[in-house]
């Protein structure tokens, strides 16, 4: 009785989000994905839409990582220098040589998440705006790319590093090749999930909504929010590592991901601020801006539009934002009550 109760509560809840201003993005995935399919019909194809899936996989990883922060309440714009940065040193670490490639993995991460911790702690116990700190952060990795490449990247990844980001299961029945890159984005997203709807992830919701009242009510705010931070970079790293993979290594490799995660974070319905958002929806959000681009394509307009597209959208979901920060507050006051969030999972 107790569990079908709590499927039903669950399901409730999934209802609640697609109805609610999530299901935009899912509605826009699918309008997108018609319209590419009406353009170039062999996009529907298995082995079109598994190469589509391999090139949007680093984002969608790194979209995660993004939900974690911003949802908190805070921004990281070093994720995509760090993901250059770790192509770029694991290039040149590797150099080819097959026996170096999980040792070089394994300090990848290690990396990663030591840049997250810094990131984490002159945020939260420095009190420094996560703004400034991870502008800096994104500075500092980017001219340590130009100070190693000199513009033009030396070394080579070898063959086993580039296994995740290439290849798969091959010989799958009407489908050819199942990516390793969707296995591991399903992976990492159903974690996330589960991560959401412990009781990290309900503090960390928490903290987003009111850092205050969640300060009083016992919350280790800078435990949280620094553990976002790790697990942003960690993501990051590992999104690295499938696009080093699928497209190999340049001085431009991740050079802008930051804010096209951020694009397809608030594209998803996180908003901007913290304390709202679902992170099933900010993956769809990584997939939709990925499909936008791929019509960019179809439609032979200019790379150079991306960048318009990408900052509409972040200043739409900035006002939407501020108007609904502004109507819940006048309805918590009309009511008399504190106000409460959307419960993230």
């Amino acid at each position: 009785m107790t569990s079908g109760s709590g499927i039903s509560a669950r399901l409730r809840t999934i209802t609640e989000r697609v109805l609610s201003g999530s299901a935009t993005v899912f509605v826009l995935l699918g309008l997108i994905v018609v319209v590419i399919s009406v353009l170039n019909p062999r996009f529907l194809d298995p082995t079109s839409l598994m190469l589509f899936i391999k090139k949007a996989a680093p984002l969608v990883l790194l979209a995660i990582g993004q939900y974690f922060v911003i949802v908190s309440g805070e921004f990281d714009l070093s994720v995509g220098s760090l993901v250059g940065a770790q192509v770029v040193i694991a290039a040149l670490l590797i150099n080819g040589v097959e026996s170096a490639t999980v040792p070089v993995i394994l300090g990848m991460f290690v990396g990663g998440a030591l840049i997250g911790l810094v990131n984490g702690l002159i945020t939260t116990l420095l009190k420094v705006p996560s703004i400034i700190t991870t502008l800096g952060m994104m500075l500092v990795l980017y001219g340590a790319i130009r100070w190693l490449t000199g513009g033009a990247p030396t070394g080579a990844l070898s063959e086993n590093f580039r296994v995740l980001g290439r290849q798969g299961i091959d010989d799958v029945p009407f489908i050819g090749q199942i990516p390793w890159a969707l296995l591991i984005m399903v992976a990492l997203g159903i974690g996330a999930g589960y991560l959401m709807r412990s009781a990290w992830g309900r503090t960390l919701i928490a903290v987003g909504d009111n850092e205050r009242a969640a300060t009083f009510a016992g919350a280790r705010v800078w435990w949280v929010k620094t553990t976002a931070f790790v697990l942003s970079s960690v993501l990051a790293t590992a999104a690295g590592i499938l696009l080093g993979g699928y497209a190999g290594v340049t001085a431009q490799v991740g050079q802008g991901l930051e804010f096209t995660a951020i694009t397809a974070v608030v594209l998803g319905g996180v908003v901007l601020g913290g304390g709202r958002g679902w992170v099933v929806a900010a993956m769809a959000g990584a997939l939709t801006v990925e499909a936008l681009f791929r019509l960019f394509t179809q439609l032979n307009l200019p790379s150079t539009i991306r960048p318009t597209a990408q900052g509409l959208i972040i200043i739409a979901a900035v006002a939407y934002a501020a108007v609904d920060r502004a109507r819940r507050q006048r309805t918590s006051t009309a009511i008399g009550t504190p106000r409460h969030s959307d419960v993230a999972s």
